[in-house]
């Protein structure tokens, strides 16, 4: 059973959820889509809406695990100027006022290696970021980066899917910390739905190896959806629909006020899981 627990903001925001006997929210936005001020008034209003752990996606021109939201998401900010340091430097701002809200920051390799682990891993503690998840770093890559975050005492956070089979799993959950995320489906983000009576059965599949929360994610879209996954799961997923709701309102609406909405309607039917 894993026991990385360090005292961070998702230890006690999981230690406080479990309290209240419910799911949290994590919510998915890209860090400066659609442009830096827009995406800073989402990512400072998200808490406030209902989003009880921020899964902030760092931008990158080749976002292969991505379905085309999340891939359209990263390009409309790569375009307006956001780069790994302006990410960093959003999450100090949030911190001017936000002391609590776990931030986890989702993304490639590429641009934290570019960048220099050891410097980075230092910025990113400075600016309040929690933990990351590194997609394209499975456990036989740790020493590049997830060993390091735990010696920074920062969390790292591995994808398990369905087919991590029993003899793979407690692998993936060894060096785990903060959560495990299960992908309920196989592919790319954004598209279908499991059902959840499978979700169930891995997430007791994988409460075998780990005694980490675990995070669900992957096609969830909407309240009622997010409902179902909460009653079998620590927490519940949703990017792609809210992302989704930037560029449906980019040019005749207001992004940040849709994004915000649906928060709270995810939000609500998270809570309502519990009655």
């Amino acid at each position: 059973m894993s026991q990385n627990r360090p005292e961070t903001r998702l230890a006690r925001r999981f230690a406080a959820l479990h309290n209240e006997g419910r799911a949290g929210l994590v919510a998915f936005v890209t860090a400066g889509d659609p442009d830096r001020a827009r995406s800073q008034a989402i990512l400072d209003g998200l808490p406030a809406a209902g989003a009880d752990i921020i899964e902030l996606g760092m931008p990158f021109s080749d976002p292969m695990a991505d379905g085309p939201a999340i891939q359209a998401s990263s390009q409309r900010a790569l375009a307006a100027g956001m780069t790994l340091r302006g990410t960093l430097d959003m999450v100090r701002s949030f911190r001017n006022t936000d002391g609590d809200t776990p931030i986890v920051l989702m993304g490639y390799y590429n641009p934290i290696y570019i960048y220099g682990v050891e410097r980075f891993l230092v910025d990113a503690r400075e600016a309040g970021v929690d933990g990351f998840i590194v997609v394209d770093l499975p456990p036989e890559e740790e020493r590049e980066f997830c060993l390091p975050c735990l010696e920074a005492g920062l969390n790292f956070i591995y994808l398990t899917t369905p087919t991590t089979d029993d003899a793979r799993l407690p692998k993936v959950v060894e060096k785990a910390s903060g959560f495990v995320y299960y992908v309920s489906i196989t592919g790319i983000t954004g598209t279908a739905s499991a059902a959840a009576s499978d979700v169930a059965a891995a997430v007791t599949r994988i409460r075998k190896y780990t005694d980490l929360p675990v995070a669900v994610g992957f096609g969830i879209k909407t309240p009622v959806q997010a409902a179902e996954i909460a009653r079998v799961a620590d927490a519940v997923v949703v990017g792609s629909a809210l992302v989704g709701q930037v560029v449906a309102h980019l040019e005749t609406g207001d992004p940040v006020a849709a994004v915000l909405q649906l928060t709270r309607d995810l939000a609500e039917g998270i809570r309502q899981a519990r009655d």
